[in-house]
Order: C-alpha cells, then structure tokens, then sequence
C-alpha cells in the first residue's frame, strides 16, 4: 500500500470515495435471475425525533442510525459506501475467488489462475515471514550502490515503474488541450503524509502526527535491519523542504495553472542537477512533449536536491521502497505499518483479518479480470437500461434548468447545451477487457506479484503515449462503490457496484431513489460545470466557452459557496476547505437540485403519490439523500479528510447544501430562523 501522495493528472474522477450510509444487515440481490429479501426504501427506525429536521437533518434523519452502526474496530468511519463495499468485497468478490480457489485445474497466465494464485500469496504468511524483505534486496543494493545524483535518478526512475514515489513522477493521459492524443505528464510527489499542511500546521494533533511518524520511520527501518541513523527525523526533514515548495491541493485544483506544455528538454533546463534522461529511460519513456504541472516547483527542488546530501537521498528511497511495499512484508513491519497509517492516521483500531484483506489485496491488484466475474454474476442487463432511462431524464432537466438560468447569456447557454447534449455514459461495466494474461503471478511470491501487477500497468500507461486516447477504458473496476465524470471524455460512468440499495432500490418508492441515484447521476453531471469541469468544452478539451460576464457571474456564485462552507467547522481548530471542496459542492447541490425537479417532473399527467409513512414524496426525496450519506467517522479521519479530500464530510454533505434550498425549507416546513434555513439573499442557486 503506497501512502505518499500520487501525481494528480487532470483526469477528474468525481463523486465520494469513502463516505457514508447503510443499515449493515441488508440483503441485496445476489444474481440476475434470483432475489433475496427486499431492502427497505427508508428505515423509519433510524429517525431520532429529539432532533428537528429544520435545525439539524443529518440527525433527525439518521441519528438513530449513527447510535445503532458504531464504527467497526477495523473502519475509521462507516456508513452506505463502506457496508456496501463490504458487500461487494467480503461476500461477492469472496465468493467468485473461493470458487476459484477450490478447482485444480486452472490454466497459467488465464485471469482465473492469476485470480486464484494472488490470493493464496496473500494467505501465504508463513512464506512471507520466511522472505522477509528478501524479495525487495535487488532494488535495496541499487539504493546502496548510489554514488551520485545522476544515479539516485536512474535508480527513482526504476522505482517508479514498480509504485515507488519519489519527489516528481510521470504519468500518461489524454491531452487536456488536444483530448483525443495521450502525452505524458510531470507532477509533484513524494509527501509520506499525503499532503502538505501535514508538514505546516501547527495544532496539537498534526503535530503529534509528525512526532508519530518520526517514531514510526525509526520502528520501521529497525524492524527491517536497516543501520542509518535517525532516518524518522532525516525522512520528516527532506520531506517538510519537499512540501514547502509543493503547490495545494487547492492550487493543483487549476487546470490552466497546472497545464504547462513543453518539450521534454525543458526539464533539463528547470531541474538541470537531476538527470531526466535516465530517470524517464528507466521508464522505458521516449516522448519529446510533456506537459509540465508547475516550473517552479522543479527548479526549487532542483536546489533542494542539490544541497541534499546523498546519503539522505538514499535514506529517502528506502523508506519510499518500504512503506510503499510495508504491507505484504512480515508481520512486524506489516503490524508497524498499520499502526502508524491505520491507527495514528485514521483512528482504525485493529487490522482486518489476512482472508479479508486478501481478497482487498487481490481486488486492488488484479480488479478488472475480477470484475469481469462480478459484472457476469451480480449484475443484470435490465438494471442497464433503467439507470440509461435515468440518466436521460436527469440531461433533459439539466437542458431546462439551463434554459432558466438568469444569470447565464444565451451565447453562453447555447455552448452549455452543446456540451451538454455531447455528453456520453457507462454503466454497470466495460463493454471490451483488457488482456492480463502476460502477468506472471505465482502463488508463492507475493511482493513478487505485486510488481508485476505494477510493471503491467506502467507498461499499459506509458505505452499510450502519443497514441488515441481510448474512449472505451474505465477508471473505476465494476465492484467499485463510487461514480465519477471525466471531463476529458467529458463522460458519465457509474459501475455496477454502486447501482443497488441504498443508492438505487428497485423496490423503494420513486421519491427515495430521486433522492439517492438520480441525485448521484446529477451530481455527475454537475461536475461538468463545476468550477474544473467547466473550463472543458463539449470535446473534452481545456477551453473557454464562456462569455467573460457569465464566467465573472459563476464565479461569484462559487466563491459565495466557498466562503459558506468555510465557515463550517467539522472539529474545533478544523473548518472545511471551502475552496478545495468547491467542485463537489457544487456537485451535491447541482444533483439534489436536478434530481429533484426531475422527480417533480416525473409527476406530470400522473398526480402527486400519496404519503408513505406519514411523509411526503418531498420530505422522502431529502430522506433519501441523508440515507446515502448517513455515518460515523473517527476524529483522526475526519482531519485527514479535511486536509486532504476534495469531498465534504459526510454530515456536511447532507446538511450543507439543503439551506440553500427553497425546496427543502417548504418540505419541512421550516421557519425563519431555522439553522437550516438561510435568508434568500445568502442562498446560493448556480444550476
């Protein structure tokens, strides 16, 4: 598992990663031809009426959810995602590998023997604990034999195609500006704590975390019979120079700002101590174009580099090569490993059981040919064409709210449409499957795996460079619990794994599932009008549609917003990150608004239904947004995700857009002076 921070390439994958609801004991349907019992559209149990749906509706919602669904010992926060994905992962998926698992017969190099193999390395701990860090010793001496810069380049540039992060690394993608060409870029790396205010706060807890992490480095390269001296303070050092000079995850949030076209060459010129032709030749890379995320940057940790010594640097790639391998190594660094990123970091109190995390292990790995099992097994063709019906429903709303925009010319709107209409989706799983077959995985060679799974991808990465971008990919396998848009294919995904309750129950009344999916499928869609998202065109390439009047117009919009959710504190001393927030904020409050008047539509010619215990199809539909997001969240979780994640905590994203809607305020009935209730003229309404 590599904790250092990725590079960020413009590739805007949306909507949550790891927040939100569920009653944990539902039963979902486990194949296409046979059912089990029906998910109830709204548990009415989770209610907690000591709280008023006007003053605090993320608790009178799910308050008694929150009391009745602590967070498991092995979570850092638990709610829909995370019971669903448990679903998706310790039932289904576990079900496919055991089965696998159980034949004799399986031919190497096919998807079900790598499958299988994988994850009996996993189990295999007692040859684990035999190798130690045995399988890592080639690239240990590489490290070792490092004389100079020049080396220490050529020897990241190996460690990048295996995962190993280092202070920049490269990665292939469609060109932002030309978004039919992938071209390789350049972006900052290298942050063992993910993010730069880690390195700069000054409260308490983050600088416990620093404190924690020296002591960890320290346990980590003892237990792994390394002899450099003070490697927790050495690593913490180099890596605080590295993050003073980093942009924001903020700043990383511009696509202009962020797209520097250059020939290859130009990085000798910023950067000219580090020697770029090995460290890309190690890569296997030959490009003359790169697109360079900030020149700056490069030329100060060009300095930084040079006035580091190299036994630091060294120091630094060990520690790179260990935490980023630390948890398919023995037990010792593996439990070491967790304590610091598992416990220290997200507040998760124990690990999961081997079984459970080989089956994660085996997932992250080698997701796609085990999503080609899942999609076959769980995933029913008529699910496709509802969620296609959806989606159409959802763009036709989008067209008219458009169309009533008052603070948007007709020139520009004309663009929004056609960018809007140019809209493309995949839904459940992808139509073609890559080959795996030339990943050699062998059932007692576990790190050994793990590279080849990685040397796999690299290749399958860079080898796109300078070639069509292939329309047809996902970046998301089918299992997974999440939606995104990418604005350069300027397309909708949404897997297979998201489509089933609570976010889409094809028993629940229309109310709920507006609330859930089709609040989700808006959402989507809003990011290709969110503050990134809009500066892509119909093509998907980076380039202005607007008129300079209605960009001036949005951009007051969202800066309102941003200045709104910034004023919200989720722990004391912690705000939320209004400006790193903004896309998805906007997003929630583009797909609630979306999804509700395209409910209020669906009515038409119909009449209204009557209530469903004693509660409107209005009040339902906001129901069914806090259904999606209910859960709990340990603190030390809930900083990282303040620090780090562009999505709003949970609760925050159920109590945060709703005072902005009128819609919600009469479905409640609220009065002025609510706290979820905000005077008209602080509301904000952007689509």
């Amino acid at each position: 598992m590599n904790k250092s921070n990725a590079v960020k390439l413009p590739l805007m994958a949306a909507m949550v990663a790891m927040v939100a609801c569920n009653s944990g004991n539902s039963t979902h349907q486990e194949s296409a031809d046979s059912t089990t019992a029906k998910v109830p559209a709204f548990n009415m149990s989770d209610i907690d009426t000591a709280y008023k749906a006007c003053d605090d509706f993320d608790n009178y919602a799910n308050g008694n959810w929150k009391k009745n669904n602590p967070i498991p010992s092995t979570e850092s926060r638990w709610g829909a995602f995370n019971v669903l994905d448990k679903e998706n992962k310790e039932v289904r998926l576990k079900s496919i590998i055991a089965d696998l698992s159980s034949k004799t017969d399986l031919k190497k190099g096919t998807e079900e023997q790598q499958i299988a193999d994988y994850y009996a390395s996993f189990l295999d701990t007692a040859t684990v604990d035999k190798l130690g860090i045995s399988p890592l010793q080639p690239y240990l001496d590489k490290i070792d034999a490092v004389k100079s810069l020049a080396d220490w380049a050529s020897v990241t540039g190996e460690l990048q195609k295996i995962g190993v992060s280092s202070f920049t690394g490269f990665g292939a993608e469609a060109d932002a500006k030309n978004s039919k060409v992938n071209v390789l870029y350049q972006g900052q790396s290298g942050l063992s704590l993910g993010e730069k205010s880690y390195y700069e706060r000054q409260d308490s807890a983050t600088r416990n975390v620093r404190s924690e992490f020296v002591g960890h480095v320290d346990k980590m390269f003892s237990l792994a019979g390394f002899k450099e001296a003070n490697p927790g303070k050495t690593i913490l050092d180099f890596e605080t120079k590295l993050a003073n000079v980093q942009l924001t995850n903020v700043e990383l949030r511009d696509p202009q700002k962020t797209y520097n076209r250059a020939a290859f060459s130009e990085l000798k010129k910023l950067a000219p101590d580090f020697d770029w032709d090995n460290f890309a030749g190690k890569q296997d890379i030959k490009t003359d174009t790169i697109i360079i995320q900030n020149k700056p940057y490069l030329t100060k940790a060009n300095a930084i580099l040079k006035a580091t010594p190299i036994e630091t640097l060294k120091t630094y790639s060990k520690w790179q090569l260990l935490t980023h391998f630390a948890s398919y190594l023995p037990a010792a660094l593996d439990n070491e490993n967790f304590r610091f990123y598992g416990t220290i970091m997200t507040g998760r109190k124990a690990q999961k059981t081997r079984p459970e995390r080989a089956i994660r292990s085996t997932d992250a790995q080698l997701g796609m040919p085990l999503g080609k099992l899942f999609a076959k097994k769980y995933f029913p063709e008529s699910s496709k064409k509802k969620v296609s019906e959806m989606i159409e429903n959802v763009r036709k709303v989008y067209g008219e709210r458009i169309d009533k925009l008052t603070w948007m010319s007709d020139s520009t709107k004309q663009m929004a449409h056609k960018k809007l209409a140019s809209f493309t989706y995949k839904i459940g799983y992808p139509d073609k499957w890559k080959d795996y077959s030339s990943i050699n995985i062998d059932k007692g060679k576990l790190i050994e795996n793990v590279i080849a799974a990685s040397l796999y991808e690299h290749k399958d990465n860079i080898d796109k460079i300078g070639k069509p971008v292939d329309k047809s990919k996902w970046e998301m396998t089918p299992q997974t619990v999440n939606a995104y848009y990418n604005p350069l294919n300027n397309e909708v995904v949404f897997p297979a794994g998201i489509l089933q309750p609570p976010f889409y129950n094809p028993d629940a009344d229309d109310a709920i599932n507006y609330g859930g999916i089709i609040a989700v499928i808006g959402h989507e869609f809003t990011h290709g009008f969110d503050d990134q998202g809009s500066q892509f065109d119909a093509d998907g390439n980076l380039k202005n549609w607007w008129t300079n009047a209605d960009r001036a117009n949005f951009d007051k919009l969202t800066q309102k917003y941003i200045k709104y959710f910034s004023g919200l504190e989720a722990l004391p001393g912690f705000k939320i990150n209004g400006a790193l927030t903004i896309g998805e904020n906007v997003a929630d409050l583009g797909g609630l608004t979306l999804a509700y008047h395209a409910l209020e539509k669906s009515f038409e010619g119909k009449g209204e239904p009557k209530p469903i215990d004693g509660l409107t199809w209005q009040q339902r539909f906001f129901l069914g947004w806090a259904q999606v997001w209910h859960g709990n969240i340990t603190d030390a979780a809930l900083r990282q995700q303040i620090q780090t994640d562009p999505h709003s905590p949970a609760r925050f994203r159920i109590n945060g857009p709703l005072p902005h809607l009128a819609e919600f305020e009469k479905a409640w009935g609220c009065t002025p002076g609510s706290k979820m209730v905000l005077p008209e003229a602080e509301r904000v309404v952007i689509w």
